[in-house]
């Protein structure tokens, strides 16, 4: 093997560590964390920000990349090493072109705006939230300022979490997707009785919900080995390790979805961190190729698998099992309808099948309208209420349950929400793929025999990792470009079995 491409591993190793040092913390931060412990935690964030991003962009990295394409160029592209080589020298030109300040202030406002927009939501509160947001977005602003050759600002922030993907593509999809789901939704207005999802209500104590998640997550490969389950304000999943998978969610003792299907998507997620090959660890590799193939598993696993009929004939027992008197008189095709319930609502992680999309497109408009200058911060909340109003019908009673209610703004995650729906979309096409390629599928997931869909999506998606680039990988698992059809399609069917044909 070449001297110089261990080396280079060996550093790139190092800064790896620092990127899940990174994750611990705010993993920490999210869950168990005492509230004083926020004062200096993002000075932490933004040290371990500054470390990684100094060593990762030094002269050194850039002279040993230099060095390995002769290597590189001797191997075939989806090698281990080449790709480790291609993908590193790709990564640092862009983050070359990023100053050290600004990562470091970046990392900072993130763990500032986190602390900013949890008071501020529990306070409902969302001038206690502005500064923290406007100096969140005038950082990404003169992030993008660092990649002028960009078509337009929002492609320099969707670059960070879909390589390659651009505004106007996504406008495409998008215009798309919400010309299918107008008259789906307005169907679904016209019969509100038609499905009845008071089974999911009642009272469910936080002990047995968790109870029931970790139950049926075992089934999946959760095990206490390898895994965690704890609650947070807004459910994620973090990887420190492809052996050392976070997963977070959310209890309501009055609505048993939440949390039922909160840990369901999360999985999804912790899935496919845990699929990457181990012979990847330690490397940029060792990732998902990008945040839409990631929530192509999350939702997934949450919607095609866990909203499934099939899945219900194998969950419903063990349901029962958990909470006899809440189900003692609710059979399982009951169940089944009520977690698929459909109607407009405001919050977007609550919200069903039909409208979460609507969701993600409006967050979308509001991003794009932000970076290119048509929008004022301080008016976020008012712009919010009316594209509220105008996609769902809905008013929106407080900004805890509106412009509050999501923590990636605060995170500093911008461009990070279209990747929701072009998840979604992406998931019925491997969906599609999967059941096309090998039969009695459904019946394995009534049975609970859900090997041959991780070892199926191992195979063709997960030990990838981030090998390569997410349009690749997209064609790797779903066998073709993004694609809205199968998801309309699946959702008009879904529809019309539930609602009754389209008038």
């Amino acid at each position: 093997m070449n001297a110089k491409y261990d080396e280079l591993r060996e550093r790139l190793g190092e800064i790896h560590d620092l990127t899940k040092i990174g994750w611990l913390l705010n993993w920490d931060q999210s869950t168990v964390m005492p509230p004083g412990g926020g004062r200096v935690r993002s000075d932490q964030l933004a040290t371990v920000a500054r470390l990684r991003h100094t060593m990762f962009t030094s002269d050194e990295i850039g002279s040993m990349l230099e060095e390995l394409r002769a290597f590189e160029d001797s191997l075939p592209a989806d090698s281990n090493e080449a790709s480790l080589i291609r993908i590193t020298r790709y990564d640092w030109n862009k983050a070359k072109k990023v100053p050290i300040a600004l990562a470091s202030n970046l990392a900072r406002a993130s763990g500032e705006g986190y602390q900013a927009w949890k008071s501020a939501r529990a306070n409902n509160n969302f001038a206690e939230f502005l500064p923290a947001l406007e100096t969140n977005i005038e950082l990404r602003r003169r992030y993008v300022e660092c990649f002028p050759e960009v078509a337009e600002p929002y492609d320099a922030l969707l670059d960070d979490f879909e390589q390659g993907l651009t505004a106007a593509e996504v406008r495409s999809v998008f215009a798309r997707v919400r010309d299918g789901l107008v008259p789906l939704v307005r169907h679904v207005l016209n019969h509100p009785d038609a499905v009845d999802d008071s089974p999911m209500r009642g009272h469910f104590p936080e002990n047995d919900q968790r109870t029931l998640s970790v139950e049926l997550l075992r089934y999946w490969g959760f095990n206490e080995e390898e895994w965690r389950l704890d609650p947070t304000a807004h459910p994620f999943a973090a990887s420190i390790a492809t052996s050392d998978i976070r997963l977070t969610t959310r209890y309501d003792q009055a609505n048993l979805a939440m949390s039922l299907f909160g840990s369901l998507h999360e999985c999804g997620h912790g899935l496919y961190e845990h699929g990457v090959s181990s012979e990847l660890e330690r490397t940029p590799l060792c990732r998902g190729s990008s945040l839409s193939l990631h929530e192509s598993q999350s939702r997934m696993f949450e919607n095609l698998i866990g909203r499934s009929r099939e899945y219900w004939i194998f969950a419903y027992p063990i349901l029962r099992s958990v909470f006899p008197e809440q189900f003692a008189n609710v059979d399982e095709e009951s169940v089944y309808r009520s977690v698929n319930k459909m109607e407009p609502s405001l919050i977007r992680v609550e919200a069903d099948e039909l409208t979460y999309s609507l969701h993600i497109i409006l967050r979308f408009e509001i991003e794009l309208d932000l970076f290119n200058g048509t929008l004022k911060v301080s008016d976020l909340p008012e712009v919010w209420n009316a594209k509220i109003q105008e996609y769902l019908g809905l008013d929106v009673p407080s900004d805890d349950v509106g412009v509050l209610q999501d923590v990636h703004w605060g995170d500093g995650l911008l461009g990070y929400f279209p990747t929701y729906a072009l998840g979604t979309i992406i998931a019925s096409q491997i969906w599609n793929r999967m059941n096309a390629e090998f039969t009695g599928l459904n019946d394995q997931v009534a049975r609970g025999q859900f090997d041959p869909v991780r070892s199926w999506l191992v195979e063709h998606l997960h030990r990838h990792g981030r090998k390569f680039t997410p349009k690749e990988t997209i064609l790797l698992a779903a066998g073709g470009p993004i694609d809205p059809e199968p998801y309309l399609h699946y959702l008009s069917d879904k529809v019309i079995s539930l609602y009754g044909p389209l008038n």
